[in-house]
């Protein structure tokens, strides 16, 4: 939500400083011109894009306006788990229910016969296949936010055409029409560093808490194939965690206790 407030202030700042110019918003409300910029920089997207980026792109943006995917309580709750299929993988084999990156990475451990480095590897280059695929929509959403200023251009040259023809009429209407023209620059330039771009740098905000959080399995798997045990394998999850997000030793510790029925110590869980 924090992303839409920014977004409101932008415009009200723009407009407000507008007007305090004496400037008339009327000048502003150019349908043509907007047509103009925002058509063609989504024809640009659709052009240079597949479908699967372009729905990737839809799902990036309603993942900023719904929030972070990765807040501290679902970091809490990952430890929990991944302590309890440790522990569970230690005593009695691994659990074949957990999907994709936990689940391929530990079949392997069950497998035997593939070391601890070889298995690092395979998740790092999981890992850099997934952010690649997930960064491409990000990637689409920048282009389109480079190409805007230049559309904004091609919307003003557009417009200085009609002035052009307009020469020989009252010189009310030639500036009414160059004034339209400029707002074709100015939309462009707006949607770009105002809008787009930092719609585009939200979204690869979000890849990259992605990529931690699977940076936080990988560290906690490869600690578990080197022996360690899963209290431990767990506590250095932990600490891989970013520190804005990251939970408490003791918040931890207890949670993974209560998972396995052993009691708390009053203070620790103070």
């Amino acid at each position: 939500m924090s992303s839409i407030g920014g977004i409101v202030v932008v415009f009200v700042c723009v407009i407000a400083g507008f007007l305090m110019e004496k400037g008339q918003i009327a000048v502003l409300l150019q349908p043509a011109e907007l047509l103009i910029i925002g058509g063609a920089a989504i024809g640009t997207v659709l052009t240079a894009n597949p479908i699967r980026i372009l729905k990737k792109i839809v799902i990036g943006l309603v993942s900023i306006v719904k929030g972070a995917p990765f807040p501290r309580a679902r970091y809490l709750d990952t430890l929990k788990m991944m302590f309890d299929l440790l522990a569970k993988s230690r005593k009695e084999g691994a659990n074949h229910h957990v999907r994709d990156f936990v689940c391929d990475t530990m079949r392997m451990v069950i497998t035997g016969g593939v070391s601890a480095f070889d298995l690092d590897q395979m998740m790092e280059l999981d890992m850099d296949v997934h952010h690649q695929t997930e960064n491409q929509p990000c990637e689409a959403l920048s282009t389109m936010a480079d190409a805007l200023p230049g559309l904004g251009i091609v919307a003003a040259v557009l417009g200085i055409v009609v002035t052009m023809g307009a020469l020989g009429g009252p010189a009310e209407e030639i500036g009414r029409k160059v004034a339209s023209a400029l707002v074709g620059t100015f939309l462009g330039i707006l949607l770009c560093y105002g809008l787009v771009g930092p719609l585009s740098s939200n979204m690869t905000k979000i890849v990259e808490e992605e990529q931690s959080y699977y940076h936080v399995l990988r560290v906690m798997m490869i600690a578990f194939i080197k022996g360690t045990a899963p209290i431990l394998a767990v506590e250095m999850g932990r600490r891989a965690i970013p520190e804005h997000i990251r939970p408490s030793f003791f918040e931890v510790e207890k949670a993974c206790r209560e998972k396995v029925g052993e009691p708390v110590a009053e203070s620790e869980a103070a």
